[in-house]
């Protein structure tokens, strides 16, 4: 998996040199910034859902993994790791960290360049490291350090896949791809409606929602 440690690193130095600029970006540019990359998410999540392709699925995946991430209360355990990070400036930390993550790992070459670099072919990855990297550096010049945390989630995810490969290859068909795309442009648009703030969405409790999803997809098919 020699590809995702490339892609993690990428991400953390793409986050690193963001950091350094951050500090020399006025607060009205910043602003600016930060709408541009709201406007962004809901357009990229807009893309991404339209790999919908078993609604039923998808809505009531969304459902059950939302009920099921408010009793884990993933997103109050992710706002607390806000206080190592920054005490007093935990507002947007959950979502700038989400939203970074969630543009790095949701979609077809996230799962597909997985399980190639899992056996042993890297180079889907090495191509969405550059991309990260690039990516990166915008998100930590407007979100602030939440993004080098982003790289660990990264990790997490990308390398399990990439570990398991030679067994979920057969599971992880271009339907359940598709369950799991679609499932996470839904919930992109919630955090871009975070980040305007247009409305308040606990999207980091609708985590589960990206097994839900492609297992009510597989059970009825519709």
């Amino acid at each position: 998996m020699i590809g995702t440690v490339i892609n993690t690193i990428g991400v953390l130095l793409g986050a690193s040199l963001g950091l350094i600029l951050r500090k020399q970006i006025p607060r009205k540019i910043s602003e600016k910034i930060f709408n541009a990359v709201g406007l962004f998410t809901i357009a990229l999540g807009v893309l991404m859902s339209n790999s919908i392709k078993r609604p039923l699925a998808t809505i009531f995946g969304l459902i059950i993994g939302s009920v099921i991430g408010s009793y884990l209360h993933i997103e109050e355990n992710l706002g607390k790791v806000s206080n190592i990070v920054r005490a007093k400036e935990s507002k947007k930390f959950v979502q700038g960290m989400l939203t970074a993550f969630m543009t790095y790992c949701i979609g077809p070459m996230t799962i597909i360049g997985a399980i190639e670099d899992g056996l042993g072919n890297p180079s889907i990855i090495l191509t969405k490291a550059i991309m990260d990297t690039s990516v990166s550096v915008t998100y930590a010049a407007v979100f602030g350090p939440e993004v080098l945390l982003s790289a660990l989630l990264l990790l997490i995810y990308q390398g399990s896949i990439a570990l398991l490969a030679l067994y979920i290859k057969d599971f992880l068909t271009e339907a359940v791809i598709h369950d799991i795309t679609g499932a996470g442009g839904v919930m992109l648009i919630g955090l871009a409606l975070n980040i305007l703030e247009v409305k308040k969405i606990k999207v980091g409790d609708m985590l589960p929602a990206l097994i839900a999803v492609p297992l009510l997809g597989e059970i009825i098919k519709t």
